[in-house]
């Protein structure tokens, strides 16, 4: 009798343990409003789930023009702020790299990165890449319109394990395959922007740069987003990315969980 009282006890913390668990819900987004993806939609997310708080895709700069509501067309904030007003114990953080769009302005990432790919495409329409080069090109180009064509359907699907996978295919071939052509063709080396001190870069040193710099994003904001479980621990939180970041959070959640939170699907 003793030993199925202590059993039972055993179980009774363990199960008390698991409900305590800070949950984390990592929801990918469409910024923009699209007949199959608003703010009413993502609201009707939020309301299912419940969180306690939400982190959102911006640094904290973002996140107070995010509050201030002035000029904000974003569907996460739309319908935080239509969540907030519902339930106003809500805390609400940024989570995303600090002084994102300027650390790539004045390193030349931007618009290095954006001339390249334009360059790497005109070079391609005007057959001037090599078979090899064409091929990576293709299965970037490819790969981007099977996403863009899932991303008109319900949130669902641009929310699990295999459009996960095709994203990170996606963006590998954008950070990895599209840098080969880069740093093989002269094109890359000869064409140059001016950074905001003055000094010019390549095309090739500016997407190097911007291919670093997609890791230390994704890995800055995994552990942003762990710091926040830590602090908050036994609280449910969302967090509101683009879906295309979204595979590679969840995997570096995944890596340094170290048992402060379960990660769980708003679909669930």
């Amino acid at each position: 009798m003793k030993n199925i009282l202590n059993l039972f006890l055993l179980l009774l913390a363990s199960f008390c343990f698991s409900q305590s668990k800070t949950e984390i819900c990592i929801i990918g987004n469409i910024h923009d409003s699209v007949p199959n993806y608003h703010p009413k939609i993502l609201f009707s997310i939020l309301d299912k789930v419940k969180p306690d708080i939400i982190l959102h895709e911006v640094d904290s700069k973002g996140m107070k023009e995010y509050e201030s509501g002035i000029g904000i067309t974003e569907n996460e904030i739309k319908a935080s702020n239509s969540y907030l007003k519902k339930y106003p114990g809500t805390l609400r953080f940024p989570f995303d790299f600090e002084g994102r769009n300027q650390y790539r302005k004045d390193r030349g990432m931007v618009p290095t990165d954006n001339l390249t790919v334009k360059l790497i495409d005109s070079l391609y329409k005007a057959k001037q890449l090599a078979p090899s080069e064409m091929k990576i090109y293709e299965s970037f180009t490819n790969t981007t319109k099977d996403l863009m064509k899932i991303a008109e359907l319900s949130p669902e699907n641009f929310n699990n394990t295999a459009t996960d996978q095709l994203s990170e295919k996606r963006q590998n071939a954008q950070y990895s395959e599209l840098l080969k052509i880069v740093e093989a063709r002269p094109e890359f080396a000869n064409r140059f922007v001016v950074k905001p001190n003055g000094e010019k870069i390549s095309y090739r040193n500016g997407f190097k740069l911007m291919s670093g710099f997609w890791d230390l994003r994704n890995h800055t904001m995994a552990q942003n987003i762990y710091k926040i479980a830590e602090k908050y621990p036994g609280k449910k939180i969302v967090v509101l990315t683009g879906f295309l970041h979204r595979y590679y959070i969840l995997k570096e959640l995944k890596r340094i969980n170290n048992g402060t939170y379960v990660i769980k699907e708003f679909y669930d």
